[in-house]
C-alpha cells in the first residue's frame, strides 16, 4: 500500500499542467552537478562552470536533470555522461591511478554504447574530441581545478553557449533507461500489469542517520530470502517503471528543501495528499516540524484550524474526502524500516491535529508560542534540549498516537518529567506536554472529568496538584522574603518534593515562617498566609512516594500557581492590595 500511494504520487506530480513542478520522465533523475566543463564543437576546453551558490561550506549545487544514475556497489558502475570526476574526467583523486583508469574506461563504454544518431550529435562529437585530443591535463589552470582534485565531485559536460547539459540532448532522452532490457517479466505488484520486473531498486536517500550514499526500503540480498529460483528482484515482482516511480517520489519528498518532509525524533517523515492540497500541507508540517520562522508557521497552524472550524474539510466534502498520507522512515543498517504509516481523508488527520492542540493549550506567558511544534517540544524533553538525545522511539510513538488520536506514551509524560526534574524548572512546553498525556489517558484509564489542566484549577483536591501549588508558594513567599535571592527552595528540593513529598515538606513549612517574618508589608504576609490554608486544607497528610502521573499532576500545579502569580492584576485587586 506504501508503494502504491508513492507510486500514485508520482503520477500525480507528472499529471500537474506546471511543468516546473513535474517530477523526471521515466529513466531520468534530478542530481546536483557541481562542476559542468564547457567545450567547443571541436572538444576544445573552454573552462569549467562552478554551479554552486551559498557561503563557502555550505555551497549548494544546481540540480540538472539527467540520465538515472546506476546502482553503485564497491565493483566498477558508471553513469551516462555524468559522474564523479575520477570517471568522468579519468582524474586519480584518491591515489588509486589502476581503478580510475577502469572507471574512466566504464564512462567511456557507455558513450560507445548510445545508439548510432546520439552518437552522432554535436554534443557527443565534442566530448569525444576532448577526449581523444585533449584530456584532464587541459583543465589544471582552472581556478576550479583544485577543488575537483580534492573533493571528486559529480562532472558533467555541455557545449559552449547552450543551455542544456550535452546528456540532456533530446537524442540521449530517445534512449531513455540506462540498464539493459529486462528478459523476465511479471505481475507487478504496485499495478498489477505485466511488466519487466525491476532486479535491484533505487536507493532512497535523505534518511536522517542513513547511509550518505543511499539505503534501500525494498532489497533482497540473503540466501534466506531466496526461494523456488527467485532471487533478488524476483521474490517481490515490481515493474521497472513502476520501481522508477516511487523511488524517484520518496526521494524527492525527502529531499533537503522539500517542504513535506519534516524530522520527527529519528524518524525522517514525509507527507503528502492525494490531490494536491497546500492548506493541509502546510498546516501539517508547521505543526511537527521545528519552528524557523515562529509567525509564519502560527499563520499556517491557524489558517488549517480556522478551515476545520469553517467546514473546509468536512467529511462530505471534496476536501475532507482528499486522503492523506503520512511515512515515517528511520535508518536500519543498509535498510530503511518503516516506523509508522498512516493514510486517512484529511477531514480526520485535520480533526485529530486540531484535538492535538486543544489537548496542549494552557495558560502560557506572552513569550510562549500559541502552537509549539512537536518537534519543539521533543527537543525541550531531551538531555541538553538536544535533537540528537530524543529516544528513538519516542517521536514515531507521539506522531502514531496524535494521528490516531490515542493516548500518548507513557514515555513522554516520562520524559517531561524527568526534564522537570533534572533542570528543576516547568517551562511552558513541557507543562503542555503533561498536560496533553494525562488529558489523553482518559481514553483508555477515564479518571475524574473535572480535571481540565488549562489554568489554575482551586477546587482541584488532588493531593499532588495541591503539593504543586504549595511548592509554587512556598518558592514565592521565599522569593519576596529575599529580594535578588539567585536560587531558591526550587534548585534544591524540587526533585525531592515532586517524587517523595513527606521528605521535605515539613523543613520547607518550617522555613516558611522564618521567611514570612522577614516581609516588610504585613498584608502581603496574611494574603500569603490564607492561600496557604486554602491549598493545605485538602491534604490530610504528605505523601511518601508519588507515581509517574501524579509527579505531572505536581509539575502542572507548580505551574498553574506561578503563572497566578504573575498574572496581570485588574485594577480592582490592585487597589486591595494596596489597602492591605
Amino acid at each position: 500500500m506504501i508503494l502504491q500511494a508513492l507510486h500514485d504520487y508520482y503520477q500525480r506530480r507528472m499529471a500537474d499542467p506546471d511543468a516546473s513542478r513535474r517530477l523526471p520522465d521515466f529513466g531520468w533523475e534530478e542530481k546536483e552537478i557541481p562542476f559542468i566543463v564547457e567545450l567547443s564543437k571541436d572538444g576544445r576546453p573552454l573552462g569549467i562552470t562552478d554551479t554552486r551558490q551559498g557561503e563557502e561550506k555550505k555551497k549548494t549545487a544546481r540540480r540538472y536533470r539527467v540520465p538515472q544514475g546506476v546502482k553503485k556497489t564497491s565493483g566498477v558502475a558508471a553513469n551516462l555522461l555524468w559522474d564523479a570526476a575520477e570517471y568522468a574526467l579519468g582524474v586519480d583523486t584518491r591515489g588509486n591511478p589502476k581503478r580510475v583508469e577502469e572507471q574512466h574506461a566504464a564512462f567511456r563504454q557507455r558513450i560507445a554504447a548510445l545508439p548510432e544518431g546520439a552518437r552522432q550529435t554535436a554534443g557527443i562529437q565534442a566530448l569525444e574530441g576532448f577526449y581523444a585530443r585533449h584530456g584532464w591535463k587541459a583543465l589544471e589552470a582552472d581556478p576550479s581545478w583544485t577543488d575537483i582534485r580534492e573533493s571528486n565531485p559529480n562532472v558533467s559536460f555541455r557545449l559552449y553557449g547552450e543551455g542544456d547539459l550535452i546528456c540532456q540532448n533530446p537524442a540521449i532522452a530517445a534512449v531513455n533507461f540506462s540498464g539493459d532490457d529486462a528478459e523476465k517479466q511479471a505481475l507487478c505488484l504496485i499495478t498489477g500489469e505485466q511488466a519487466p520486473i525491476e532486479r535491484l531498486h533505487t536507493a532512497i536517500k535523505g534518511v536522517w542517520g542513513a547511509q550518505s550514499s543511499g539505503a534501500n526500503i525494498v532489497s533482497f540480498n540473503l540466501d534466506a530470502f531466496a526461494s523456488f529460483n527467485k532471487e533478488q528482484g524476483d521474490n517481490a515482482p515490481v515493474s521497472r517503471a513502476a520501481a522508477f516511480a516511487y523511488t524517484t517520489a520518496l526521494n524527492h519528498l525527502l529531499a533537503k528543501n522539500s517542504r513535506q518532509r519534516i524530522q520527527v525524533g529519528d524518524a525522517s517523515t514525509v507527507f503528502w495528499a492525494q490531490k494536491d492540497d497546500a492548506l493541509a500541507e502546510d498546516g501539517f508540517a508547521a505543526t511537527f516540524n521545528r519552528q524557523d520562522d515562529p509567525d509564519a508557521e502560527t499563520a499556517k497552524v491557524r489558517a488549517l484550524l480556522d478551515a476545520v472550524h469553517a467546514g473546509v474539510f468536512a467529511p462530505d466534502s471534496a476536501k475532507g474526502q482528499n486522503r492523506f498520507h503520512v511515512l515515517g522512515l528511520s535508518p536500519n543498517a543498509a535498510r530503511i524500516a518503516v516506523r509508522f504509516w498512516h493514510a486517512a481523508p484529511i477531514h480526520e488527520i485535520a480533526a485529530r491535529i486540531r484535538q492535538w492542540f486543544v489537548d496542549l493549550k494552557i495558560v502560557r506567558g506572552p513569550n510562549d508560542p500559541e502552537f509549539p511544534s512537536l518537534f519543539r517540544l521533543l527537543v525541550d524533553c531531551a538531555v541538553l534540549r538536544k535533537a540528537d538525545n530524543i529516544p528513538p522511539n519516542l517521536g514515531g510513538d507521539t506522531v502514531r498516537a496524535i494521528l490516531n488520536g490515542g493516548p500518548l506514551p507513557a514515555s513522554l509524560l516520562n520524559a517531561a518529567v524527568l526534564r522537570c526534574r533534572a533542570e528543576q524548572r516547568v517551562v511552558h512546553s513541557r507543562a503542555a506536554i503533561i498536560k496533553a498525556c494525562l488529558i489523553r489517558s482518559r481514553i483508555n484509564h477515564p479518571t475524574s472529568d473535572k480535571e481540565s489542566f488549562f489554568m489554575l484549577d482551586i477546587a482541584n483536591d488532588n493531593p499532588a496538584y495541591r503539593l504543586g501549588r504549595l511548592f509554587a508558594t512556598l518558592e514565592k513567599i521565599q522569593e519576596e522574603a529575599n529580594p535578588g535571592l539567585n536560587a531558591t527552595i526550587r534548585e534544591r528540593y524540587y526533585g525531592a518534593a515532586s517524587s517523595t513529598p513527606t521528605s521535605v515538606f515539613t523543613t520547607l513549612l518550617r522555613l516558611k515562617n522564618h521567611h514570612l517574618a522577614k516581609l516588610s508589608n504585613r498584608g502581603r504576609a496574611v494574603n500569603f498566609e490564607r492561600l496557604l490554608g486554602e491549598i493545605m486544607e485538602g491534604l490530610d497528610d504528605f505523601p511518601k512516594h508519588l507515581n509517574l502521573q501524579d509527579q505531572g499532576r505536581f509539575a502542572l500545579g507548580y505551574y498553574h500557581q506561578r503563572q497566578e502569580f504573575y498574572k496581570p492584576k485588574s485594577s480592582d485587586q490592585s487597589k486591595e492590595g494596596e489597602a492591605q
